[in-house]
C-alpha cells in the first residue's frame, strides 16, 4: 500500500517509516523538519508544515492510507500546540474527506485521560485533558469523530508512553544518570504500577489498523504493553544494564511536586505537569479492546522496552549528546535538574 506518514521525520514517524518499508509498502513522509535518516532514499519525502493546505495535493497524491503521527509536543507554545495538533488535523482530515483516503490513522495519547482516580483506564472514560497538549488531544479525537460520522475511516489509537531507539526527550535523564553511574530520584515509594510501550509494538498495531477490516478498525484502540510492573522496578532495569550498582533513590511526592511546578513556571525545569503529576500513582490502560478485536499482541515489556532504548543510547550517546530541543528526537535542557545529578 502507499502510506503518507505525517511527523515522518520524527521518533515515531522514522520508526514507523522503517517498519513499512520492512513490510514492502511505498511511503512519503510529510514533516517541517527535514528527513536526516539514511532511508530518504527509499521513500518521497515532503517537507513542510501540515498546516499548509497548498501542499496537501502533493501530500496526499496516490495516498491510499495516512497515519498522522505529527503533532506540537508539550514543551512548545499553547498557541503551537494548538494550531498544529487540532487545526492540523482538522485540515489534514478536510483533505483526506476530499480526496478519498482509505482511511485515516490518527495518533492520540493517553494524556486525554488526564490524571485519572481509577484504573485500567477504558476507551469509554471520560476525557480531561491537562494542560495544552492533553487539551489539544481531547479537542483533536472529537474532530476525528466528526469525520468518522461523515463516512471516513478513522482509526484513533492512544499509546502510553512509548519508547525505543531514537528516543530521547524525557527518558534522556534516565539514560543519562546511568550511563555516567547515577541514581535515579523518583518521586514517591516508585510502588505505582506504571504502563509503558515499545514503539515496535505501537508500529505493529498501526499495521493492524492499516489491514484490517474497516467495520473493525473504525473505533478507538488504547495501546500499551501487556507486562509491566511498577514504576521503581521498571527503571532500575535500566541502570542494573548500566552495570554501575547504582539505585532507584525515592523522594517525597508532595514537596518535590511544589517544586517542580516552581521551576516549570520559571522555564528551569523541562517536567510538565502530566509528566510530575502521574509518575507517582499508578497508571495503566485496559488493551483488552484491541487485543480481543484487532489481535494486537505486545512483544515487549516496560523493561524490555527501556533497555532496548538504553542500548541504542549508548550506542549512540556522541552525537546526540551534542544538541537539545523539544522535541522526543533529541535530549531535553536539564535546567536545574542538573543539580540533582550531584546528589546522586
Amino acid at each position: 500500500m502507499r502510506f503518507l506518514v505525517t511527523g515522518g521525520a520524527g521518533f515515531l514517524g522514522i520508526n514507523l517509516v522503517r517498519h513499512l518499508l520492512a513490510q514492502g509498502h511505498q511511503v512519503r513522509s510529510y514533516d517541517i523538519a527535514p528527513f536526516d535518516y539514511p532511508e530518504a532514499g527509499q521513500i518521497d519525502v515532503l517537507t513542510g508544515d501540515i498546516r499548509n493546505r497548498d501542499l496537501h495535493d502533493a501530500a496526499f497524491d496516490g495516498v491510499d492510507i495516512v497515519v498522522h503521527c505529527a503533532a506540537a509536543l508539550p514543551l512548545c507554545t499553547p498557541e503551537e500546540i494548538m494550531s498544529t495538533d487540532v487545526g492540523g488535523t482538522t485540515l489534514l482530515l478536510e483533505t483526506a474527506l476530499e480526496k478519498g483516503i482509505e482511511r485515516f490513522i490518527h495518533i492520540s495519547s493517553t494524556a486525554v485521560y488526564g490524571v485519572p482516580d481509577h484504573h485500567p483506564l477504558y476507551e469509554h472514560d471520560r476525557l480531561i485533558g491537562v494542560g495544552p497538549y492533553g487539551e489539544a488531544k481531547v479537542e483533536a479525537e472529537k474532530v476525528c469523530a466528526g469525520f468518522r460520522d461523515k463516512g471516513l475511516c478513522v482509526p484513533v489509537l492512544r499509546p502510553k508512553s512509548f519508547v525505543g531507539p531514537e528516543r530521547l526527550g524525557v527518558f534522556e535523564l534516565l539514560y543519562d544518570f546511568a550511563y555516567t553511574g547515577h541514581g535515579f530520584p523518583i518521586l514517591g515509594k516508585g510502588d505505582n504500577l506504571y504502563q509503558l510501550l515499545d514503539v515496535e509494538d505501537l508500529c505493529d498495531a498501526i499495521s493492524l489498523c492499516a489491514e484490517g477490516e474497516r467495520e473493525a478498525v473504525n473505533d478507538v484502540f488504547n495501546v500499551g504493553a501487556a507486562e509491566f510492573g511498577s514504576f521503581r522496578d521498571s527503571f532500575q532495569a535500566v541502570l542494573d544494564r548500566a552495570g554501575h550498582g547504582k539505585r532507584i533513590k525515592g523522594i517525597p511526592a508532595g514537596p518535590a511536586i511544589m517544586i517542580l511546578q516552581a521551576l516549570e513556571k520559571l522555564h528551569l525545569s523541562p517536567l510538565y505537569a502530566w509528566i510530575y503529576e502521574t509518575a507517582a500513582k499508578d497508571s495503566f490502560v485496559s488493551i483488552d479492546k484491541i487485543r480481543d478485536r484487532l489481535g494486537f499482541v505486545p512483544k515487549y515489556s516496560n523493561r524490555d522496552a527501556l533497555i532496548r532504548n538504553y542500548d541504542w543510547y549508548v550506542a549512540n550517546r556522541d552525537h546526540i549528546a551534542q544538541r537539545a530541543g523539544v522535541t522526543h528526537r533529541v535530549p531535553w535542557k536539564k535546567g536545574a535538574l542538573e543539580l540533582v545529578r550531584l546528589f546522586m
